[in-house]
């Protein structure tokens, strides 16, 4: 199953307490993440994020003191098993599209996991995969 999701990318100084920060007020907020990856650098990390409730985590957000950006990502539901990721990075290969990046969930406990993908072009990507593992209808283009 493949799907378009917003994805929060928080830009945060590299120092105890600002991830349980943020985190804690998203949970206060009644937000789920439900995917996540930390990335970090010199002096700032980049917390990424996709939740249940865009709209609420904007608020959220934008009640902080933190730099954030959205991006529109797909989200991939697969089989938690070796070659899973490798099958969606060829059908990207071989249509030409390139993945600046990728993560993927904790596996649930049915042998299910999701994997995230920023791909250069989200719309051309999400069609190809679409064809090939199936969609969700319509696609969460706004959430």
């Amino acid at each position: 199953m493949v799907s378009i999701k917003t994805q929060f990318s928080v830009f945060l100084v590299n120092k105890p307490g600002v991830l349980a920060t943020v985190t804690a007020a998203l949970a206060d907020a009644g937000v789920n993440v439900t995917a996540l990856a930390m990335m970090d650098a010199v002096e700032n990390g980049v917390l990424r994020f996709i939740c249940d409730q865009a709209d609420r985590a904007r608020e959220v957000l934008n009640s902080t003191d933190h730099h954030w950006t959205e991006t529109q990502v797909l989200v991939i539901e697969m089989e938690n098993q070796p070659g899973a990721i490798a099958k969606v990075a060829q059908v990207m290969a071989k249509a030409h599209i390139s993945v600046a990046y990728a993560y993927i969930t904790g596996g649930v406990g049915d042998g299910r996991t999701s994997a995230v993908f920023k791909m250069a072009d989200t719309a051309r990507a999400y069609k190809i995969l679409a064809e090939k593992f199936g969609s969700q209808t319509p696609p969460e283009s706004g959430d």
